[in-house]
């Protein structure tokens, strides 16, 4: 037997090990300017209700992300990469805490520690989880929100508890990223009351309560947002998000056929363990229901969201808690032998520890050598810190830079000049002796400066720097 203050502290160890080292060490890319910009923008202008990237409304996500990147800037004092990745990282331990803590009951002392290791080693959380983007922190609120249902479900818990406590987190999944979340859930409730002969379950009032609770958590935030701005074109933005996905816009073959592999891939190094599950055996027949029902629950909605034409790999994530909590039931059953195909043999419990205790220790170890031998490397070959040093270079200290509708431009969070943004060439005033403009821009803006730098960022995109 582990304890939990045991079990905490090996949790707490490896998480500090995997998601800690050289955290703020690489500068931003992919999406996470999307999240940072934002947050500096609300801080600079008080306005929390509408995210914005440069001076137009982000209107495509909700803003919990935001919110909670602008947090960290304000509770630490510093605006850098460390204090910006820091939520995600602390939502994925949220996660392995609540697995040690609630799921105890159901899963076992060993059980519930085992699910909590799997989930900080598996490859898909240890990416998004270094990273400011929004899956670590919206995979990590779906997760805590099965976790509590499936825990209080298995243990026959309070209704208020199992019907309407997990709700609370799935409506903070609504403001982090919208519904997907929604439809995992209910395909992983519906699988395991359908095995259970317990469907008549869902009907009930906490649960009617819950959902209430989600969407009011939702709807504070979405009614005065779309009220300030523009209900028309808000819904035209959330709208086309979802159709566009469904309808497969910028489809590629290629990347489509791969889709099951790379959503399998995420669970790695774990998914090799995943042929146990034919051979656990189980004395409960609430237990065998459970996992069968979770089976299902995972391997449906995973082949629906990931065949659909505009589909990428990450949409799946939400599965990987489910994922761990199969694994850990099958890693404790009474009786767990390797298929026929592999070895036939039984897999005793003293060995099944030291393999999970193997693995844990070879990934903390990899990712361990990756922020100490690789990152210093990576470091050198970092272009937006390079090219704000060029901007500010070119800017007198006492001189402010004006952005002219820069879109997304994540060069933009590390220049250390005073910026401004404004919507158009009119709106730039007489004293602005440097802005940056987009190169469709350019001309027009010739008529008034000239040219001191053009740059690009590594994603081929071009901004230029006009000096008069």
């Amino acid at each position: 037997m582990i304890s939990r203050a045991q079990a905490l502290l090996i949790v707490l160890l490896v998480w500090a090990t995997i998601y800690l080292p050289a955290l703020g060490s690489l500068s931003i890319k992919g999406e996470e300017g999307r999240r940072i910009l934002p947050a500096v923008r609300m801080l600079e202008t008080g306005n929390y209700m509408i995210p914005q990237v440069g001076s137009q409304p982000y209107l495509r996500k909700p803003p919990l992300i935001n919110w909670l990147v602008a947090a960290s800037f304000k509770i630490f004092g510093y605006r850098n990469e460390w204090t910006a990745r820091l939520p995600s990282a602390l939502s994925v331990l949220a996660v392995a805490v609540v697995f040690v803590m609630v799921a105890r009951a159901s899963l076992g002392a060993s059980g519930s520690a085992i699910a909590a290791l799997i989930w900080l080693t598996n490859f898909g959380m240890i990416e998004k989880g270094r990273l400011i983007e929004i899956e670590a922190l919206y995979v990590s609120l779906f997760a805590i929100a099965f976790i509590c249902w499936i825990s209080g479900w298995e243990q026959r818990r309070s209704p208020w508890f199992t019907w309407m406590v997990p709700w609370i987190f799935l409506g903070l999944g609504w403001l982090a990223k919208g519904p997907t979340h929604v439809f995992f859930f209910y395909a992983i409730v519906l699988a395991v009351l359908w095995r259970s002969g317990e469907l008549r379950k869902l009907w009930n009032i906490p649960h009617l309560i819950g959902l209430i609770i989600m969407m009011s958590i939702f709807a504070a935030w979405a009614i005065p947002f779309a009220k300030t701005a523009g209900v028309a074109q808000v819904i035209h933005v959330w709208s086309r998000q979802f159709s566009g996905r469904l309808a497969g816009e910028g489809f590629n073959f290629r990347s489509w056929s791969l889709n099951i592999p790379r959503s399998l891939a995420y669970f790695l190094p774990w998914l090799f363990f995943v042929p146990l599950l034919h051979g656990a055996k189980f004395s409960s027949d609430r237990k065998i229901d459970m996992v069968r029902g979770l089976g299902w629950g995972i391997v449906i909605p995973l082949l629906i969201v990931d065949l659909i034409p505009g589909s990428l790999p990450r949409y799946a994530m939400p599965l990987l808690a489910p994922a761990a909590w199969l694994l850990a039931e099958a890693l404790t059953a009474e009786n767990l032998t390797w298929p026929s195909w592999l070895t036939g043999r039984q897999f005793r419990p003293k060995n099944r520890i030291r393999a999970v205790a193997f693995v844990t220790i070879v990934t903390s170890a990899c990712v361990l050598l990756y922020a100490v031998a690789f990152v210093p490397y990576l470091q050198t070959r970092q272009q937006l810190k390079t090219i704000a040093a060029k901007i500010d270079h070119l800017i007198p200290s006492r001189e402010n830079l004006y952005a002219v509708d820069p879109d997304y431009q994540p060069i933009l969070f590390y220049v250390e000049r005073k910026l401004i943004y404004v919507g158009n060439l009119d709106e730039l005033p007489s004293e602005a002796h440097f802005f940056l403009v987009q190169p469709d821009l350019e001309h027009a803006a010739l008529g008034r400066a000239s040219v001191a730098l053009r740059i690009k960022d590594y994603r081929e995109r071009e901004i230029i720097l006009m000096r008069q």
